[in-house]
């Protein structure tokens, strides 16, 4: 059988199963949604398990509470949101708005996320009464297709109608490619070349871009705190998740005292330029990162540059030896290594974190651990981005029980990002809303001079 044809025929029982859940009430849908993020949540230890053999990046502890995060925080914030029929009303403007759905739901997932984004898209999709065709990276292929496989296992006991959600067994560019051009709308969560087609393929797409989260510690913030909640969001998952720290911008009067207070916390200090140049060489190729180091561990990636490091050391901070396109490190780094760089003042800091996103990652995320208030909010007016965490490990931008970010595991960048959101994805993204506008006989008509003073 031909691509067209597979494709044809896996969108067709798309549209059957989407047109069969159309008139589903809210609360049919929402028992659909939570037997999604159940299976996960249940499931976490054997998909892990499944993601780390296959995939051979990440970290299995970290996959397992991944898991659990997402499905439960994901379902919390979706389970008590209107989705059916009418979702809102507005009786001093005379508007009451319908959702309504968008049909077939076209997702792209990839190898460093294969059960949790899935997981999210097939939620948001059945949040808002469409159906969803997956397709997975191919070094991620069987555990994708196992999370999906369980999933409607589940939806079946509901009486859902097979095919709801669908995954490509054997994904191919070419399977991926002629999927995005024949579903009615794109989701793309993956590499940069993979979301490029997605707004090529003619359809309505959401896509992400390349992350790059620099994170400013403030002048006398708690540092022993902000230290503890970077190395805590660094080594998460091996550090493969698009909005892990990527460079430390600190105040150099305290620099040194910073640094050590990091190493004191189980982090590896490196500032001799031997070493870091080791690192370079194995971390980079050509200035792309190298795929032996996506997802490793310290260990592994130092044993692969021939330099020492102590045991047990959960990130390697790196001395930077400039900003922007003077330092390699200064972009992304799918690995537990971070950049450190120094400001002098905060309105310094700001800039370089800036000139690091317009290097990579523009439009994606900066972390403030800050007390200063003025300061949070002069970073979130300059800084080129869509979302800025204060306080938190930079992990936590993907949405959290502990701030407002939508949970998701798509996040949108924006223009900045050449993306079409400037948040987090949602099941709100996959939902058509009609608007229905009543005659407001209460309404006081401005005359010309109150409308131009």
């Amino acid at each position: 059988m031909d691509n067209k044809t597979f494709i044809k025929e896996l969108v067709n029982k798309s549209r059957k199963a989407q047109k069969a859940i159309e008139n589903y009430t809210q609360e049919q849908v929402d028992a659909l949604v939570r037997a999604i993020a159940k299976v996960v949540y249940d499931n976490a230890e054997t998909f892990s398990k499944e993601t780390v053999e296959e995939t051979r990046m990440g970290v299995y502890e970290d996959k397992v509470a991944k898991c659990r995060l997402k499905s439960g925080v994901i379902w919390q914030d979706l389970k008590d949101k209107k989705s059916v029929g009418i979702i809102k009303e507005e009786p001093e403007k005379g508007l009451l708005y319908v959702a309504k759905p968008k049909g077939v739901i076209a997702a792209i997932t990839p190898t460093t996320n294969p059960i949790v984004t899935p997981m999210c898209n097939a939620m948001f999709a059945l949040k808002g009464r469409n159906s969803i065709i997956i397709a997975p990276h191919p070094r991620s292929k069987k555990c994708s297709t196992h999370t999906v496989e369980l999933m409607n296992k589940e939806l079946k006991k509901l009486g859902a109608p097979e095919n709801l959600i669908q995954i490509i067994e054997e994904p191919s560019i070419d399977l991926t490619q002629e999927l995005m051009e024949s579903a009615d709308v794109v989701v793309a969560t993956g590499g940069a070349g993979m979301v490029k087609s997605a707004y090529s393929s003619g359809k309505p797409a959401y896509g992400v871009g390349p992350g790059n989260a620099q994170v400013i510690i403030d002048e006398g913030y708690d540092y022993v705190k902000a230290a503890q909640n970077i190395i805590t969001g660094r080594k998460y998952d091996n550090g493969i998740i698009c909005s892990c720290e990527q460079s430390v911008i600190t105040p150099a009067k305290d620099y040194d005292k910073i640094m050590s207070i990091f190493v004191e916390n189980g982090a590896c200090y490196i500032d001799d330029e031997e070493s870091i140049e080791k690192f370079r060489k194995t971390i980079f190729k050509d200035g792309s990162i190298s795929r032996k180091v996506v997802g490793q561990s310290v260990q592994v990636i130092a044993k692969l540059a021939g330099v020492e490091v102590p045991e047990g050391s959960k990130i390697v901070i790196l001395k930077g030896s400039g900003i922007g396109k003077d330092e390699v490190f200064c972009k992304e780094k799918m690995c537990p290594f971070v950049v450190a760089l120094k400001y002098d003042t905060f309105e310094e800091a700001v800039e370089i974190a800036k000139t690091n996103l317009l290097f990579e990652g523009a439009g994606h995320t900066v972390t403030i651990h800050s007390n200063n208030d003025e300061h949070i909010r002069y970073a979130g007016v300059v800084l080129p981005i869509s979302r800025l965490v204060v306080n938190q490990p930079s992990t936590t931008a993907g949405g959290s029980y502990t701030n407002g970010f939508n949970p998701t595991t798509t996040l949108g960048c924006g223009s900045w990002g050449n993306n079409s959101i400037s948040e987090n994805l949602t099941y709100e993204h996959l939902i058509n809303v009609s608007r229905i506008g009543y005659f407001n006989k209460n309404v006081k008509i401005p005359n010309d001079k109150e409308i131009w003073g």
